[in-house]
């Protein structure tokens, strides 16, 4: 199964509430914790990667805090992946990188995953972290009586 971590998905939680700060002002770490409901070690953790990742600055001092060096339109998912997780890849053997698989010498299957791990970056990095924030569409689920059906009864 693909999955994202548990980390990455909390950045993208900690970003969410970095942009609700007004006009660039800072949000501290443990005010992002008691807004998101993450624990304050986890916040300060995810700060500093994503401080590292260039996605957010820090400022020292009493009025001190994190701020978003970009407004979460322009950050694309993949970012955000990439500095939490590391690159995006399927197999070990993404972009036909050498000595990361015992069986690359004899793998019939060797640089064919390329493909597939270009789309996946693609396909991510088409949303941005602000698509991500937006209120999401009410999709019914498909074995779910319709309400008509219901209201029918």
């Amino acid at each position: 199964m693909l999955r994202l971590s548990k980390l990455t998905d909390y950045a993208v939680v900690v970003l969410t509430r970095l942009e609700e700060a007004e006009d660039g002002g800072v949000l501290t770490a443990p005010g992002l914790a008691a807004t998101t409901g993450l624990a304050e070690p986890t916040v300060s953790k995810v700060l500093k990667i994503l401080s590292h990742g260039g996605l957010v600055e820090g400022r020292r001092g009493a009025a001190g805090g994190y701020r978003l060096t970009r407004p979460l339109a322009q950050v694309p998912l993949t970012d955000v992946i990439t500095a939490i997780d590391g690159p995006i890849a399927l197999t070990a053997c993404v972009d036909n990188a050498a000595g990361m698989c015992d069986a690359e010498a004899t793998c019939p299957v060797r640089g064919r995953w390329d493909p597939v791990n270009d789309a996946i970056r693609r396909a991510l990095s088409g949303i941005s972290i602000a698509d991500l924030a937006r209120a999401p569409a009410v999709v019914p689920h498909p074995e779910a009586p319709s309400r008509a059906y219901i209201a029918a009864e």
